[in-house]
């Protein structure tokens, strides 16, 4: 198994030390990326993805190895403490670069094969928003199965974090692990998805087609009977069997 890490501030402090921990327990490969020392612009708005394509990007050089990262692993972390009760502004820089690839836009079909787990941890409260902000994404990316772990640890830094706490960090982070590796391998989509990807077939097929969207899904067979989350092979899959 590949993993890969997205980091949503530069120091290595409690939501680190928990996502790393997620990521060693699983197993496999662990790649990690820090922001906003490894990706650091802000979406211009100027709407040349959606027009075009994401390569085009005035900032797609410095976010190359990030997506590359991304496409390679079969489980993705996103991590990041509260800021303001929500997540880092470098961690939402970096999502708001992915809006083509929202299941209402030109999702890709090998999301439906990977695993997520958002994090977060705060002194104090604003985990659930903070989660909330990253899952969005994920789930709209068509990842299949999204984990979230939002922990109050009632400390700024990990040594600090008291021994009861700690205790129940590394039961979450178990349970989290061992579901991942339960469920290493499946494809599908998770259920937001699916109701996006169905409303948005519908649009298609009964209003003027706005592209490049309604090209991209055409070519992908969407609107006849192929599904992003479904192998090519998966419906014939019972001729195989002896």
């Amino acid at each position: 198994m590949k993993t890969v890490i997205i980091h949503g501030q530069s120091h290595e402090g409690s939501t680190c030390m928990v996502a790393r921990e997620v990521a060693e327990k699983t197993g496999g490969d662990i790649r990690e990326f820090f922001l906003p020392r490894d990706f650091n612009q802000p979406c211009l708005g100027c709407f040349t993805c959606f027009q075009t394509d994401l390569s085009r990007c005035p900032h797609y050089q410095a976010l190359k190895p990030l997506i590359d990262a991304l496409l390679e692993a079969d489980l993705l972390i996103l991590e990041s403490p509260v800021y303001v009760y929500h997540a880092t502004g470098s961690m939402m820089n970096f999502l708001d670069h992915f809006g083509t690839w929202w299941v209402v836009h030109r999702p890709l079909p090998e999301m439906s094969k990977k695993q997520a787990v958002v994090i977060s941890t705060a002194a104090g409260g604003g985990m659930k928003s903070t989660v909330k902000d990253m899952a969005d994404s994920l789930e709209m990316w068509g990842i299949n199965k999204i984990y979230k772990l939002g922990i109050g640890v009632q400390a700024t830094k990990p040594e600090e974090i008291p021994e009861k706490i700690l205790q129940k960090i590394h039961k979450k982070t178990d349970r989290i692990a061992h579901q991942v590796q339960i469920h290493a391998g499946e494809r599908g989509y998770n259920r937001r998805a699916k109701k996006w990807f169905t409303l948005m077939r519908f649009a298609h097929m009964h209003f003027p087609p706005a592209e490049p969207d309604y090209g991209y899904w055409d070519k992908k067979g969407w609107h006849g009977k192929k599904r992003p989350w479904k192998s090519p092979l998966q419906k014939n899959f019972f001729f195989l069997l002896p």
